[in-house]
């Protein structure tokens, strides 16, 4: 693994974070993710629109107006690009940890 394998949308760090907890679950909802990552409304929004535009996540609307609430699925994809990133995150840690003496 390399530097080549980090995702280049997963490497800001408040994408791979939303990442991981829609990857961990089944559906995640906004405000559960606004909560969850202490981010602002437009912020989050931004972030959201860059993973689904990736192909990265599902947005189901549900509602109209102010009870409308937005829910994000992972897609494929995006599993296999948070894997694959994370894969090469833990081996660029791995690689440049000191090797103990003997």
């Amino acid at each position: 693994m390399s530097l080549a394998d980090l995702d280049p949308i997963l490497q800001a760090p408040k994408r791979l974070a939303a990442l991981a907890l829609v990857v961990n679950s089944q559906e995640v909802d906004f405000g559960f993710l606004r909560e969850h990552l202490g981010l602002s409304d437009s912020d989050l929004s931004k972030q959201m629109s860059a993973l689904e535009k990736a192909g990265y996540v599902k947005v189901v609307k549900s509602g109209l107006g102010r009870g409308s609430t937005t829910w994000y699925r992972a897609r494929v994809k995006g599993m296999s690009a948070f894997k694959k990133h994370m894969d090469a995150l833990n081996a660029l840690a791995q690689d440049a940890a000191p090797t103990p003496s003997t």
